[in-house]
């Protein structure tokens, strides 16, 4: 019954995280803001990493951490596991190369103020759309990326095992609502996109078309 309950907890915790963070990511909420504080917006999106962080680090510390070992891998699936998760890493380090490191964690848009050049219109980025790089085989190869590190672990605990389950449900629905954005802005040429490359995990067809394309 404890474990039932913490369970419950962990999940209820990382509830309340996810919709907060969505919450402030919202156009609505930006847009309101840029309204009240015109190209001051432009230090919202460091802000925000920076609430989103520390309320992160906040939840899982609040979390109960029952003391259930799902598995516990012994030599060698330990050392399979960890190769994949440094693999993992690696598609994680390659697609954050493809995207503007500064203009993510809200740097450029702060200098961009400073130099009085700085749009609220844009609210608090500038949007590009890529579909180079690890963008051809997934729409979200960030969370991508991020799953399989996550999870290829040699060892797994039922708190760990709920906390990753309540990431990959927040990474879907966020992917679902950042998508609704991007239509928006984009149009057609993410339409176009959308039908072409798969949302997250890339499927095997893709990967033969785009691999078979690449040799020719």
């Amino acid at each position: 019954m404890i474990i039932v309950l913490n369970v419950f907890i962990i999940i209820l915790l990382f509830a309340l995280f996810g919709y907060s963070h969505s919450y402030l990511a919202s156009v609505k909420i930006k847009q309101k803001l840029a309204a009240k504080f015109g190209n001051n917006i432009a230090f919202y999106r460091f802000a925000y990493n920076i609430i989103s962080i520390f309320s992160f680090y906040l939840i899982y510390e609040l979390s109960p951490k029952p003391d259930v070992i799902i598995y516990d891998l012994n030599y060698p699936f330990d050392i399979i596991i960890f190769v994949l998760q440094i693999l993992s890493f690696a598609g994680l380090v390659w697609t954050i190369s493809d995207i503007d490191g500064k203009e993510f964690l809200g740097i450029s848009q702060i200098f961009r103020w400073r130099k009085n050049n700085y749009s609220e219109n844009d609210l608090d980025e500038i949007s590009v759309l890529k579909t180079n790089g690890s963008y051809k085989y997934s729409r979200h190869p960030i969370y991508l990326f991020s799953i399989l590190f996550l999870l290829f672990r040699p060892t797994m605990s039922l708190f760990y095992l709920v906390f990753f389950i309540c990431i990959v449900i927040y990474f879907y629905v966020g992917s679902y609502y950042e998508e609704k954005k991007l239509l928006e802005k984009f149009g057609t040429e993410y339409y176009e996109y959308k039908r072409s490359v798969p949302r997250i995990f890339p499927t095997l067809k893709k990967l033969v078309t785009i691999f078979g394309s690449n040799k020719s």
